[in-house]
């Protein structure tokens, strides 16, 4: 191999160890899981104010605010459970727990992120924006984002080895996403939509622990900590309760003298359909083909899913801004 070769292929190495170095980095940050932050948005949808451009700007820009603030999050928790992933046989494949990013260099891309889910937050105040935002809103956006993450580091240490707790403070995560987004465009929010926001978020954290107990009898060891505090049969019953919670306060939203005079129409519990059918996959899902573990994937990959998801929001936008 003469020199000219022997650069060309240092180069080639040198290129190949960057691109790997940053696929690592866009492992940790996770932005595939991103698209929870889309509870960000649905004080627009809700309020009536998802083609007033100020309103779509500033939920956007909160949007991905929280993505950073999450994105730091998941540093933390690669962090924190390096050991427990390192003797996982898929988590350990993390960045960190495979030795691709270092524990100091995982600290270094927590803070950039929650330092730039901060300056973009900062972007409501900025003059020229197509946003018009009170300096009180935007406090209390990034008092919510601040809270997020505090609580999350809390989660990721300590909380999350509690049974219960673990679900409950995972789903109150998604009403923190619709408090943020409700202050960005000063809509206030219904109190239907905080419940069902809680119970929806609730029932799929559960349907995730469902895979981590079909895990731990399959394999006589405990994904997580907390994982000996649940089985089957609680699980599944877990799941149908918040389910059917979550279906009644859904329909009783859409029939509440104040949705119905606020849009203007009767129509809404059509919707509802969706809702339900929407819910009945998930458990099919969860109990017949057991691959609830990852509520992202299945988001992303169930094309059943997606159509039910996508059949909603059409029904649910043309009633309110077109019937």
């Amino acid at each position: 191999m003469n020199e000219i070769e022997m650069k060309k292929t240092k180069c080639v190495q040198a290129a190949t160890k960057k691109i790997g170095k940053l696929h690592a980095v866009l492992r940790i940050l996770r932005p595939a899981q991103w698209i929870k932050n889309f509870f960000v948005l649905a004080p627009l949808i809700f309020g009536g104010a998802l083609f007033q451009l100020e309103s779509l700007c500033a939920g956007l820009i909160t949007f991905l605010a929280y993505s950073f603030a999450a994105s730091s999050i998941y540093c933390y928790n690669d962090i924190h459970d390096v050991d427990d992933d390192r003797r996982h046989p898929e988590k350990c494949h993390r960045p960190i727990a495979s030795g691709t990013i270092s524990v100091g260099q995982a600290y270094v891309l927590m803070i950039l992120m929650i330092v730039l889910s901060l300056a973009m937050v900062s972007f409501l105040l900025l003059p020229g924006c197509f946003v018009s935002i009170s300096e009180h809103s935007v406090l209390k956006v990034a008092g919510v984002i601040v809270f997020y993450w505090l609580l999350n580091l809390a989660y990721c240490a300590k909380l999350k080895q509690y049974a219960i707790i673990d679900v409950c403070v995972v789903a109150f995560g998604f009403v923190l996403r619709l408090l943020a987004g409700g202050f960005a465009v000063d809509i206030v929010l219904s109190k239907w939509i905080v419940l069902m926001t809680f119970l929806i978020t609730l029932f799929m954290s559960f349907a995730k622990r469902r895979d981590d107990v079909l895990r731990m009898e399959a394999t006589g060891e405990a994904p997580r900590k907390n994982t000996i505090r649940y089985n089957l049969t609680f699980i599944n019953q877990a799941i149908t309760i918040t389910a059917s919670v979550t279906l009644v306060c859904y329909i009783m939203y859409t029939v509440s003298p104040e949705i119905t005079a606020k849009f203007h129409t009767d129509y809404l519990y059509l919707t509802s359909i969706f809702v339900l059918v929407g819910l009945l996959r998930y458990i099919q899902i969860a109990v017949v083909d057991k691959k609830s573990g990852n509520p992202t994937k299945i988001i992303l990959k169930d094309h059943f899913t997606q159509f039910v998801v996508l059949a909603w929001l059409v029904a649910f936008i043309l009633i309110i801004y077109v019937v």
